[in-house]
């Protein structure tokens, strides 16, 4: 006798249905209201879950969830990013490199469609000195991001440590609040500099690319 087919989704998928409900209902509230000002059971009834408990239930923390979120963009970035790192020719170009920082992030935003909510995500957790860590540390695991570091430092050896360091901090204020800019201005259909995520992305490594090769004032 055949066995009856069960049309009904299993346990696990019917979880990892939920997980991604609450995982695309969180990131949207963090992005529009930041995550402190989010509670569990905000993120639960707009995940249409009628259990309050449903987050903490799947994820534990906020910070788990913060986490989880990241992860999963991250994870997708990293493919685009190990791509373009393999095809770079010149190791000794600047712009090469910082393409390889600031494209895998726009290219990601324009595959998932508008409206997109991972960009201004990230800009409020890393506005958040208790959650700042847990982004710069998902950030940071990444091997093709340690890659393109290091063959920027090679570009940059004569710049002094001090300068270097500074301007990593630039470059990563515009790298995280230039993005999360314009994905907010799509989302309010404000117009925007530029007509697509592509050529946003030039306007932001041009940018970059002076930034980087400024010249450095002496002033003792």
């Amino acid at each position: 006798m055949m066995n009856k087919v069960d049309d009904n989704p299993s346990r696990a998928e019917r979880a990892h249905a939920t997980r991604e409900l609450i995982l695309t209902a969180a990131e949207r509230l963090f992005a529009e209201h930041g995550v402190l000002a989010v509670s569990n059971r905000q993120v639960s009834e707009a995940a249409g879950q009628g259990n309050n408990t449903a987050v903490g239930y799947h994820f534990g923390t906020k910070a788990d969830l913060v986490r989880a979120i990241a992860r999963k963009h991250l994870a997708q970035i990293e493919e685009i990013r190990q791509r373009m790192v393999a095809d770079i020719g010149d190791p000794a170009d600047v712009r090469a490199w910082i393409t390889c920082l600031v494209r895998p992030v726009t290219e990601h935003l324009a595959e998932v469609g508008s409206p997109t909510w991972f960009a201004r995500f990230g800009a409020q957790v890393m506005t958040d000195p208790t959650l700042r860590p847990i982004l710069v540390e998902e950030t940071q695991s990444s091997p093709s991001l340690v890659r393109i570091l290091s063959g920027l430092n090679a570009c940059l050896s004569d710049l002094p440590d001090d300068v270097r360091a500074e301007r990593y901090d630039m470059a990563r204020q515009l790298l995280v609040h230039m993005i999360a800019e314009r994905e907010r201005a799509l989302a309010d259909n404000t117009p925007t500099p530029r007509a697509s995520w592509h050529d946003a992305a030039t306007g932001l490594v041009d940018a970059l690319v002076g930034l980087w090769l400024a010249p450095v004032t002496n002033d003792s």
